[in-house]
């Protein structure tokens, strides 16, 4: 079974012979469910996407005209049997079917994976010339239909010009490469560019196939003729890219024969194999390499601003979307650097702007604004441009874009302690995403969320079968740091089963703490590795009860406030403590927050500091079901309902 709707809407059986699907309103329930993307829709939303003026018998009508489309979609399914195209779901139905069996749904797969894999092209290619008309041809006059319309038409557009950018820029000199004849893509783009005048990126890709095919003088005229378009039709001088294109031609410039390239500043190459490319893969490697990313992708950006073109700078901003995992950024000053460039290319944009872009640039304020305490981005506004992101994504049906937005959102969701389930939940469509669109890093990153969320919860099985697939996956992506990522974590479990009859021995499971201390050290995430051993061997002694280490050497990090005050306790400094946790602010909304309200609670137990333990408790009461320091799978100080029992006691004693 194949269902098409790029042109009238139309079903197809296997073997190629047309499905009777009924008349015009039938059509547009089909269509109508194939736009929802295999969501349920509900029974009201289709009744008011049908009818402007539903009658008064819509969702009986409505329920015939699916009863008679499950008869034409399945005429072999006995009576019953339940359908399997269109289910009913809740209060609503969705389409049941494969994704590469409905021509829209493959064409914005192709066009998401030919974004990041440049050899899709010829994929790419194929779901183009696909199309037999608008989308849902025959659908004119319904709200839903005119703009799913306006929507596939901008990404066909897009596909159109992706493709010959892809063929331009892959071709060696003297040919296209073995993609075809310069001739045809010319041709090609010359159409484009007739139908559609406005499109100022269409004119240089033009410009840049004349050039190729050999054809200077035609390249130049072309791009003479789209400044006289702008100028005099829009008021418009071309744009920075245009410019430099013209120069380029001009000066017979040798990019061109490779590849388009902007040069935005002195030792900086904007272009398909850019900085920012470079600065994403070396990100994955750590160590040394992540932190020369970190700078490389920094200098990109600001060397794109200079330029003063506002879709490059978005692109060059949005597209370092490497999976982020800690809550701490590793480098505060750079990410206030970056995301003040986003919001300053996002404004200039204005609401008007590209949906894609715009999404990866509010995306991109979402991850680097975690740890707004250290960034300087007001929490609420990055939790905003998470959902914002979030948003656009899902109705650009682009699944990088999503999983990139959805990274976004599980960083901004520690507003609060207790939201383990919530952020498994994220992490488990991250993981989904990333499995049905082939995107490996991501679906690490759905791995290490689930990790985290099940090692909260206690759920250490779980948590080490997701330990085990992010392995997996990284060996083929050839990304060392999961594996001190899970290092941590079975450390971890070392320090849980010690308090377990015959389980291992403190000292067993302070080595496999400092083992995973010692491959974290060079792994180029600061935010992550500092205070993390000192916190984890107080953890270990907190399992045992047993005082806080006092070793003067530790570096205890951001850690510092809220450990100090058990520090100076198990000195015998009890007015030093007190004082200590007096000054003792409320923690950071980030992994380990439930970490420092137990410390907190167990400094103001000890201390009968009724007020504090009250405060504690409050904050606690809805993790009580969850393992303190263990959001982030690396340590655990033992279940939070222990520290709250004990701050509840502490708050109700006489």
């Amino acid at each position: 079974m194949r269902i098409d709707v790029l042109g009238a809407v139309r079903a197809l059986r296997a073997d190629g012979s047309p499905v009777d699907l009924g008349g015009p309103r039938h059509r547009e329930v089909l269509a109508r469910l194939v736009a929802a993307e295999g969501r349920m829709v509900t029974t009201d939303t289709l009744v008011d996407d049908l009818w402007t003026d539903p009658p008064v018998r819509a969702v009986g009508a409505l329920r015939t005209f699916v009863a008679a489309l499950r008869r034409a979609l399945e005429p072999e399914r006995p009576p019953r049997d339940p359908p399997r195209v269109i289910v009913t779901e809740g209060p609503g139905y969705a389409l049941r079917l494969p994704r590469e069996d409905v021509d829209v749904h493959r064409f914005q797969d192709t066009l998401a994976r030919a974004r990041r894999h440049p050899d899709a092209v010829t994929d790419l290619g194929a779901v183009i010339a696909a199309w037999r008309g608008p989308a849902y041809a025959d659908v004119p006059g319904s709200g839903w239909a005119q703009r799913e319309r306006i929507r596939l038409d901008e990404l066909r557009l897009e596909g159109v010009e992706l493709r010959a950018r892809i063929l331009l820029d892959s071709g060696a000199s003297g040919g296209f490469g073995g993609f075809g004849e310069g001739a045809h893509l010319v041709a090609e783009l010359g159409a484009h560019v007739a139908e559609h005048p406005w499109r100022e990126p269409a004119w240089g890709l033009l410009a840049r196939a004349l050039y190729r095919a050999g054809r200077r003088a035609d390249a130049l005229a072309t791009l003479r003729r789209a400044r006289s378009m702008l100028v005099d039709q829009l008021g418009l001088d071309p744009g920075a890219e245009l410019q430099r294109l013209e120069m380029e031609i001009l000066g017979g410039s040798s990019p061109l024969e490779v590849a388009r390239t902007a040069w935005a500043g002195p030792g900086v190459r904007l272009g398909p194999r850019t900085t920012v490319d470079l600065a994403r893969t070396l990100a994955l490697a750590g160590g040394d390499a992540l932190v020369h990313s970190r700078r490389d992708r920094l200098a990109a950006v600001q060397a794109a601003e200079r330029t003063g073109d506002l879709s490059l700078t978005a692109r060059i901003i949005g597209a370092y979307d490497v999976p982020a995992l800690w809550s701490r950024a590793d480098d505060p000053e750079q990410s206030r650097a970056v995301v003040a460039a986003a919001e300053r290319t996002l404004t200039a944009l204005g609401p008007d702007g590209p949906a894609d872009l715009s999404a990866r640039l509010l995306a991109t304020i979402a991850v680097e604004s975690r740890s707004a305490d250290l960034t300087g981005t007001e929490p609420e506004r990055a939790r905003q441009a998470a959902r914002r992101a979030e948003a656009l994504a899902r109705d650009l049906a682009d699944p990088a874009l999503l999983a990139f937005a959805l990274n976004g959102v599980f960083l901004q969701s520690f507003t609060r302690p207790g939201l383990a389930a919530v952020r498994d939940g994220i992490g488990a469509e991250i993981l989904d995403l990333a499995t049905r669109h082939e995107l490996p890093s991501f679906a690490v990153l759905g791995r290490l969320v689930r990790l985290q969320s099940a090692s909260a919860l206690g759920d250490l099985d779980s948590a080490a079968a997701h330990a085990h697939a992010a392995e997996q996956l990284a060996a083929t992506i050839e990304a060392p740091l999961v594996p001190v990522l899970t290092g941590w974590f079975r450390a971890r479990v070392t320090a849980a089963r010690s308090t377990e009859p015959g389980g291992p021995t403190v000292a067993t499971a302070a080595a496999h703490y400092r083992a995973a201390e010692n491959a974290l050290r060079t792994a180029g995430m600061p935010g992550l590795h500092r205070g993390l051993f000192p916190l984890a061997l107080l953890g270990l002694r907190l399992l045992h009860d047993r005082p806080a280490p006092t070793d003067p050497h530790l570096d205890w990090g951001p850690y510092r406030p809220w450990a100090r005050p058990l520090v100076l306790l198990a000195q015998d400094r009890l007015e030093e403590a007190r004082a200590a946790l007096a000054a003792v602010p409320e923690p950071p909304r980030d992994h380990m927050q439930e970490a420092m309200w137990c410390l907190t609670a167990r400094a103001a137990v000890r201390l009968g500091e009724r007020g504090t333990a009250t405060r504690a408790a409050a904050s606690l009461r809805d993790a009580g079901t969850e393992h303190a320091g263990a959001a982030g799978g690396m340590l655990t100080l033992g279940p939070v309902a222990m520290y709250l029992a004990e701050a509840e006691g502490c708050a109700g004693a006489a």
